[in-house]
């Protein structure tokens, strides 16, 4: 009985041994990827209108409350309770429209990132498949990684996304603070 479990023991050990394991660095691919520039660029211009909106309605409740603070004391009690309702009204707009965007702005990323998210597994998944692997990790989230016994499909996945050899996270995060600052530039205009 020992021999046999001993057997099925080695055998075990023998199958787990044959089988390859892959690594991918799975946020630099999103992050990378020509589809997420495209869906950022769309959700700025997003968020842009959504700020010039609300902008437009804090400048009707700035424009509105700053008339009433001026001339409440020559207004009648009537008049005073219709301009306070007013105001309130605008304001509770005001927060609902806040709401309503920001949820607008979470569906959009949503849907935006989603087939991001679904070509870039897919990718993996056929690379893995193709080298015969048996699981891919990702490598952010492993405690410890010896690459002389994986297989690191980042470059290959890379490759077959299209993102530029070049291209890194740090070129990334340069590009977007450049273009933040060449915005901030502009408002300050």
């Amino acid at each position: 009985m020992f021999f046999i479990a001993a057997m099925a023991v080695a055998s075990f050990v023998a199958s787990a041994q044959s089988q390859k394991f892959a690594y991918v660095d799975f946020n630099e691919l999103i992050m990378l990827m020509p589809e997420m520039d495209s869906a950022r660029a769309t959700l700025e211009e997003n968020q842009k209108t959504n700020e010039e909106i609300l902008m437009a309605m804090y400048e009707e409740y700035q424009s509105k409350a700053q008339q009433y603070e001026q001339k409440q004391a020559s207004w009648t009690p009537a008049i005073r309770d219709s301009k306070q309702k007013e105001i309130m009204e605008i304001e509770s707009r005001l927060q609902q429209t806040q709401q309503s965007l920001q949820q607008e702005m979470q569906q959009l990323q949503n849907s935006l990132q989603a087939p991001i998210y679904e070509k870039a597994q897919n990718t993996v998944s056929d690379l893995a498949k193709a080298k015969g692997c048996a699981a891919v990790f990702e490598k952010n989230s492993l405690l410890y990684l010896d690459p002389a016994q994986l297989v690191d499909l980042t470059a290959e996945a890379r490759t077959a996304l299209g993102i530029p050899e070049g291209r890194t996270l740090e070129t990334l995060q340069a590009e977007l603070q450049a273009k933040a600052q060449a915005a901030q530039a502009a408002m300050a205009k």
